[in-house]
Formats: C-alpha cells, structure tokens, sequence
C-alpha cells in the first residue's frame, strides 16, 4: 500500500515537472519572439523627415532707421519681452496672463488630457493581468449519477443535495506589437502632446501681445484726451476772443458761433474717447482672467517711442515660434498614422495564460493539487477586406500631406506677419517726422491767421481753418506713435517672443507621471 501511494506521489512530481519544463520551455520561444518583433526593423511605415519650408536668406524690409540688424542669434528676445518697453504698469498686467487667463488654462489642460493619452496609448504595449475568484453552488436531484469534472478542474458531485465549487484564478493576456502599430500611436500621441504644449506658448504670445497693444491704445486715447484738453482750452481763449470783439462791435455773431462750434465739436470729440478707452479697459480685464469691474488702468497721458526689436534672420523663425513648432508636431504625429495603417496589414499575434486553484472547499483550494493552468497563442490575419485598409493608408496619406501644407502655409504666414509690421514701423517712422514738419506749419498758419483776424484782415472762418488743421496734425501725430508701438508689439509677437523650439517637452517628459 505504501509503495503504491510512494509511486503515485513520485508520478505527480514528475508530471509536474514535465508541466513546468513545458511552461519554461513556452515562455523562452515567446521571449525570444518578443525581442525578434520588438526590434525597430520591425516597425513598417515611413520614418519621419522634417518636411521642408520655403525659407529666403533674408527680410525683404530693412529694420527702421537707427535700428542695428542683429546677426543670427545676436541679442534675441527673452521670455517676459515686454519689458523692452520699461513700463512697471505693462509688466504687472502682463505677468498676470499667464497665471489667469481662461484660455492660457485651456490650452494647458488639452495639454495633460494629450499627457495622459500618451500613457494610456503606452500602456498597450505590456501584458494585461486579471484576478478574480468565484463560488458556485448548485443542486441535482438522486440520480446516482457519477462526478462530473468541470473546464477549470473543479469537481461536482452528482449525488443528490448540493455541491459547492470554489476557483481562484489569475489570467494573463498580450498582444505583441510585432509591427509597430501601438509604438507609432504612442510616438504619434507624444508628438500631438508636444504640440499641445507649443500651443500653451502660442496662446500666451497671442494673449500677451493682445494685452500689450490694448494697453499701448489706452495710453493713446490718454495722450489724445489730453490734447483735445489742451485744445479745448485754448478753444475757450478764442470764444472769449469772439464773444469780447462781438460785444465791442468790432467781431460778427457768425465768428460767436464759429467759435461755439469749434469748441463743442472738440469737447464732444473728448468724451467719445471714453468709449473705445472703456472698451479696451475691459479687455485687458478679460486677459487678465478678472471682470472688467475689478480693473481700473489709470490715466497717464505718455507715449515712448518704440524700442528697436532684434529681427535676426528668417531661417531663425521656424524654431522661435510656437504655432511652427506645433504645426510641425502635428506633421509627425500624421506620419505616424500612416505607419499605422500599414501595420493593418500584418497578421496579429494574441498570447493568453491561465493559472489558478479550483476545488469543491476552501480548506483545500490553495493547495497544489487543486491547481491548473492553460496556455494558448493565436495568429489572425485578415484575407479580404475589400480594399479597406487600402483606403485607410490612402486616407492618411492624404491627411498627412494636408498637414505638410498647413505646416508651410504656417511658415509663410510667420514671414509676411514679420514682413508686415517691420514695413509698418519703417513707413510710419518716415510718417512721423513728416507729421511733426506738418504740425509746426499748421503752428505757424494759425499764429499768421490769428494775428491777421486781430488786426481785422482775415476773418474768423480763416482762424477755424488753421485750428482744425492743427489739431488734425496733432491728432495724428499721436495716432501714428500709438500705432507704432502696437506695430512692435506685432514685430515681437510674429518673432516668436523669445520663445525656442528647445523649449519643448522631451518624450520622457511627455511620458512619465
């Protein structure tokens, strides 16, 4: 009796080694598999070049007088750019974009939603483990009926009453990325993440040069309004002027009311600021991420004169501006796609595992006996699809060719923008200094009118005359220097604000927790 239960217990041992052996034996051919199919020669589909740019070796407009061209990389902007303009005021405001600005929030949370597709993406390429445990009971009537064993190994008895099965098992599952599909969707989602983040960027240039320009008009209409006072003054010297000559007989009633006009028209002319200061007040609050009722700019009626913006070369734009970079992004992560619907194919490998311990107790379920395992793997490869998956590549093809226009079209539009604002300052400096010659003879036309209407050879009409042409040239004098600072302010926002393509997230970056 002993050396039969001595030989069956010898049995058990060497069929659980055989079992093992078996397992092993499985496990170093799917190893080895892994390494062979994991290895980049396996991943099918183009490998992403850079698609290139129309690009000229230099800027078709020359910087504005006085301003020194800087070679390339020579002096470039850095990162709070508007600090060029040496206002503490424009710097607070600034500073605050970043931190509050809705939109700036926005574009940062596209950013961790792209992140955490990225590990979800990733997450394909390791196996899937499960867990669970189950208890069964069940009933039959007398039959007399012999055990029945069931898939997982647990036993029923079929005796009348009830029996009980108990199984705890752990299942594994995995599908090899043989030819680099998951690999692309992760670096394709990576490259979607990067250019989310250049997008963050691109939103604060754009809501920071918005700010700037906002507030470089709030200074305009201030010095504007406080021309028109100075105006408006001097408008009151001239109807008394009027009103004492009228009353000494000497001046008509028309000069009375030529004067009222001229001065009500400049008084009206004062009070209309208010709406388009207002208007620009409460955007600035908007960009700031407040209501526009907690936001008060106060007056300050001064204008500087725009500071000179290092401009360097054109080859230099395509890495210092973020819309370029994201552009660029979205270029490669359609490269991948295409890989992608190569891979589509290929045949599929699914490898599937089975270990755990059923029985009919739970004293006896976590003991060697009570164990079972199964192994399987699976080929599948699709025969006819009536040219589906041949669409499919077509498809992203074509959708990456599209993103390869959008990128250059993006290029083009950063040299005209640069282009743009660097003729606007050239020009409107040149505009400036013949303003300035216009208003000095506008001074001198009214001094001669003035003196002429006194004397009692000219009459007030001509008086009118050079006042309004005065205060026009004085009007535009100030129109043309604010327009001129929300030009630089555009110079800088198309340069890329001293930001640099270096600047974005690595894959690692992208990636981790």
């Amino acid at each position: 009796m002993k050396s039969l239960s001595l030989a069956k217990a010898q049995s058990s041992q060497r069929k659980s080694k055989e079992s093992l052996c078996v397992l092993c034996a499985f496990a170093r051919v799917i190893f080895f598999c892994v390494l062979v199919f994991l290895s980049p020669a396996c991943r099918v589909g183009p490998n992403y070049k850079r698609p290139s740019a129309p690009v000229s070796p230099k800027f078709k407009e020359p910087p504005p007088a006085g301003w020194k061209e800087s070679k390339p990389g020579d002096g470039l902007l850095k990162g709070k750019w508007w600090e060029i303009y040496r206002d503490p005021k424009l710097n607070a405001l600034e500073e605050q974009v970043s931190v509050s600005n809705q939109n700036v929030k926005q574009a940062e949370a596209i950013y961790q939603e792209a992140r955490a597709a990225v590990r979800a993406e990733r997450s394909a390429l390791f196996p899937t483990v499960a867990a669970g445990f189950s208890a069964t009971a069940s009933g039959t009537g007398n039959t007399g009926g012999t055990p029945v064993a069931s898939a997982a190994g647990t036993v029923i008895r079929g005796a009348s009453g009830t029996s009980t099965s108990f199984t705890l098992p752990f299942s594994a599952s995995w599908e090899p990325d043989l030819w680099g599909a998951i690999r692309r969707a992760v670096a394709g989602d990576i490259a979607t993440a990067q250019s989310d983040a250049a997008n963050i960027e691109n939103a604060k240039l754009l809501f920071q040069s918005e700010l700037a320009q906002d507030y470089f008009g709030i200074r305009g209409i201030d010095a504007q309004a406080a021309l028109l006072t100075t105006t408006i003054g001097s408008y009151q010297q001239y109807l008394e002027l009027t009103q004492n000559r009228f009353a000494g007989g000497i001046a008509s009633g028309l000069d009375v009311a030529f004067a009222q006009t001229q001065l009500y028209g400049a008084q009206s002319q004062l009070i209309d600021l208010g709406v388009q200061r207002a208007a620009f007040e409460h955007a600035i609050a908007i960009l700031i991420g407040k209501p526009p009722a907690e936001v008060t700019i106060s007056v300050e009626a001064s204008l500087i004169l725009p500071p000179p913006v290092p401009v360097g070369v054109p080859s230099e734009l395509l890495e210092r501006r973020p819309d370029i970079a994201s552009a660029e992004r979205n270029v490669a992560a359609a490269n991948e796609q295409i890989g992608i619907a190569i891979a589509a194919y290929y045949p599929t490998l699914a490898l599937t595992g089975q270990v755990g311990f059923a029985s009919t107790s739970l004293r006896t379920l976590i003991n060697w006996p009570s164990r079972f395992w199964a192994v399987g793997a699976s080929l599948a490869e699709t025969l006819f699809d009536a040219g589906r998956r041949r669409a499919i590549v077509d498809e992203q093809r074509a959708a990456y060719d599209a993103t390869v226009a959008a990128y250059r079209q993006t290029v083009l539009t950063a040299f005209q923008q640069v282009e743009d604002n660097l003729a606007a300052l050239r020009i409107l400096q040149d505009e400036s200094a013949k303003v300035e010659q216009t208003i000095g003879a506008a001074r001198d036309t009214l001094a001669i009118s003035t003196a002429q209407y006194r004397a009692g050879t000219a009459d007030y009409l001509t008086v009118i005359t050079s006042q309004a042409a005065l205060l026009n040239s004085q009007a535009t004098a100030v129109t043309t220097l604010t327009r001129r600072l929300t030009a630089s302010v555009g110079l800088v926002q198309a340069l890329g604000g001293g930001w640099d393509a270096a600047k974005l997230p690595s894959a690692r970056a992208v990636t981790r927790n």
